[in-house]
């Protein structure tokens, strides 16, 4: 059974540090590719699969699309929501590669969770629309390994639209350390916002549950325990570096302010869908320290996932990006 994220599809980012700073968690509905079944049970592919008709719209990023069916409702998706849909996707000779249509089950995703072609084209859609879409590979998968090549093409109809956690306005200092800010040797830098409680500090090998939001340096926020709420909980091991560094600082009710370089974070070029890149901006409330559970081999959470990263189990934020098609509607 050959998988692909078709959406964030969730990482990016733990109920992206959120639900785990730390990892991007699969969406429950991803879609899955079933290199199995037989090419006869596929949909076949419209005629215009191999390259946008004279009458499609484009986008300044490359995106084509075709309103199939006009849709029913008024509102369009924004990108903190997450979206219900029903999907089909082929390569541009014709071969399907994914269905939600096929299953018979429509695929839930978070709109940040998939790949950039969704994320940004489901934006334009409105609720019962059916929209044909053309996608650069720059815009889908980027030429990696085991995914589809090359451009592809969505049919893609948006069933439902489930809001997303309103956001926390950024902090005046969210894009550079404000003063009375320490930096560590690591590049790290914080700041006490309110003291804590305890006199314990969490060590690497234990878990934790905290509260936090994180911002991009613009003052974007991509993932929030707060805005959800619900504390995450995970292993401080197995979230992006910039949080086991900085939660070890911390002690119970203590709250602090981090400025995470990029590369104690994500990394300028992310290499989970929907992850945030550059450096990132955190406020993290320390609730309780407590022992973790043996987490699965070679999973990092990240906020958004299960503390930073579980959209972060992996790393924060992640909270997440087209899971990419094959994988929950778009999900990688």
């Amino acid at each position: 059974m050959i998988r692909f994220l078709a959406i964030c599809f969730f990482a990016a980012c733990s109920t992206s540090a959120p639900e785990a700073p730390p990892a991007a968690e699969k969406p429950a509905d991803a879609p899955v590719v079933d290199a199995t079944t037989p090419a006869s049970t596929d949909i076949p592919a419209p005629a215009d699969v191999a390259a946008p008709p004279a009458d499609a719209l484009k986008t300044a990023s490359g995106l084509a699309y075709k309103v199939i069916t006009p849709g029913t409702g008024a509102e369009h998706p924004a990108d903190i929501d997450s979206v219900k849909v029903n999907y089909t996707g082929w390569t541009t000779d014709g071969k399907m590669f994914d269905s939600s249509t096929k299953r018979k089950k429509p695929a839930k995703f978070k709109l940040k969770g998939v790949i950039a072609g969704w994320t940004e084209g489901l934006q334009l859609m409105t609720t019962g629309e059916t929209v044909r879409f053309w996608i650069p590979e720059a815009l889908a998968y980027g030429g990696k390994p085991g995914k589809p090549a090359g451009m592809l093409v969505f049919d893609v109809e948006l069933v439902e639209i489930i809001p997303g956690p309103k956001p926390i306005p950024a902090p005046e200092d969210v894009a550079a350390p404000s003063k009375g800010a320490k930096t560590t040797k690591s590049g790290l830098s914080y700041k006490v916002l309110t003291k804590g409680t305890g006199k314990v500090h969490p060590t690497k090998e234990q878990a934790v549950e905290v509260d936090y939001t994180g911002w991009t340096v613009d003052g974007a926020m991509f993932d929030s325990s707060v805005s959800r709420g619900k504390p995450a909980s995970f292993p401080l091991g197995r979230v992006i570096p910039g949080w086991t560094e900085g939660v070890q600082l911390m002690v119970v009710g203590e709250k602090t302010r981090f400025w995470i370089p990029a590369d104690l974070a994500y990394g300028d070029t992310p290499k989970r869908p929907g992850a945030p890149s550059g450096p990132l901006t955190f406020d993290i409330e320390l609730k309780a320290i407590k022992e973790a559970a043996a987490p699965a081999a070679g999973k990092m959470l990240a906020p958004g996932k299960m503390g930073p990263g579980s959209k972060l189990g992996g790393k924060p934020g992640a909270g997440g990006k087209l899971a990419k098609p094959g994988k929950a509607g778009g999900a990688e």
